[in-house]
């Protein structure tokens, strides 16, 4: 088959400045063309990348995007240009994957092929902009309820396949496992719970005094994060309150991001977007890792982190939230005598979304769709 990937206008593929699900795509593109598939990649042009290249067989295609702005409207804008760019370039394909606002509304089925879209947030109401799309996929129960509720013409239509994990990089040195290390990997923005975990460092000070923080992520806008005056805020609530808290920024090497991972004893998801979250990749990443995960309860954990020794949660909605989500992170290090086990289920689960399964997923999808295009 032919296989198009479209990725929206803000990141380069590879990925250079973050982007789970870019880097999601540049993974499986490889493993359809591992397979004899011919895929070709439609990304930004940025960061001294060439505008064609080939990589692990794939094709590379590269057009000028934009930062990501903070206002919605001028993100809209900016994606608007960058989609008419993509579309006077694509070529037909059996296939065109795109997770773009605007790719399924100028992309024509007829010109460049069948067009599948990615859904990886919780719908605003946008899909009934698609009627051209052959299929609606996204990657949770949760975010396909919410498609046919808010569209049940599409029940047909929308298919759901989980987000893979790419194989994780070695880290770059042996990392010792730190028995008192909590971390977040994650876009530093209020609505992935970063308050709530410094509110929770805050109570360990004088009820697990030994716990230590660490929040990795950007908090510049253009790379999705809440802003400078964000974390400058938070960073301020913890050293005011004495809470051992390191924000780190940005990590966007893979191997530098794994000794993180290698290095925490339990991580933290604390995401309060109910509706905006769908599969987030940083949880199984850490699974991954051995590392056992503690979230917050939106319903979107179920068909990722799910249950089991290697998975606690908290309940995000509660007043006294920081309160339980610092006993839930104690419940999980206090039980050391688990941890083996607890680290080996982890990496088990995570084993359910390797690329290589997945990748089966949407080829029989893939093949599907084609068929009955024909």
């Amino acid at each position: 088959m032919k296989i198009a990937i479209v990725q929206g206008a803000f990141y380069p593929v590879p990925t250079r400045r973050g982007g789970a699900i870019e880097k999601i795509w540049f993974a499986l593109g490889q493993e359809f063309s591992r397979r004899g598939h011919e895929v070709t990649h439609y990304s930004r042009l940025c960061d001294g990348l060439p505008a064609t290249e080939v990589i692990a067989g794939v094709h590379h295609v590269r057009v000028p995007g934009a930062d990501t702005p903070a206002s919605r409207l001028l993100q809209k804008w900016r994606d608007l240009h960058y989609t008419w760019r993509v579309a006077r370039r694509l070529r037909k394909a059996d296939v065109v994957v795109t997770h773009t606002f605007w790719s399924p509304l100028l992309l024509s089925p007829r010109r460049h092929g069948p067009i599948w879209v990615h859904v990886q947030r919780y719908p605003q109401g946008q899909m009934r902009l698609y009627p051209k799309a052959a299929r609606l996929q996204t990657v949770s129960r949760v975010i396909a309820r919410a498609i046919i509720a808010q569209l049940p013409s599409a029940l047909a239509r929308v298919r759901i396949i989980r987000n893979p994990l790419p194989t994780p990089a070695a880290p770059a040195n042996v990392t010792a496992r730190d028995p008192n290390l909590v971390l977040f990997v994650g876009r530093v923005h209020a609505e992935k719970g970063v308050e709530l975990l410094v509110r929770a460092a805050i109570l360990a000070r004088t009820q697990a005094p030994a716990l230590r923080f660490r929040i990795v992520g950007p908090c510049e806008t253009r790379f999705g994060g809440g802003g400078e005056l964000l974390r400058e805020q938070l960073e301020t609530l913890a050293r005011e309150h004495g809470a051992q808290v390191e924000f780190t920024g940005a990590v966007f090497d893979d191997a530098a991001l794994s000794a993180h991972y290698s290095a925490a004893s339990v991580f933290v998801y604390p995401s309060l977007a109910a509706k905006g979250e769908a599969s987030p990749v940083a949880p199984l990443e850490a699974l991954a890792h051995g590392c056992p995960v503690v979230t917050s309860e939106l319903d979107c954990f179920d068909d990722t982190v799910g249950h089991g020794a290697f998975a606690s949660r908290f309940d995000h909605t509660a007043p006294d939230a920081p309160a339980r989500l610092l006993a839930a992170l104690c419940g999980v290090l206090d039980a050391r005598t688990l941890w083996p086990e607890a680290s080996a289920a982890a990496k088990a689960r995570a084993g359910e979304f390797s690329i290589e399964r997945i990748a089966d997923d949407y080829l029989a999808g893939f093949a599907a769709l084609n068929a009955t295009h024909r």
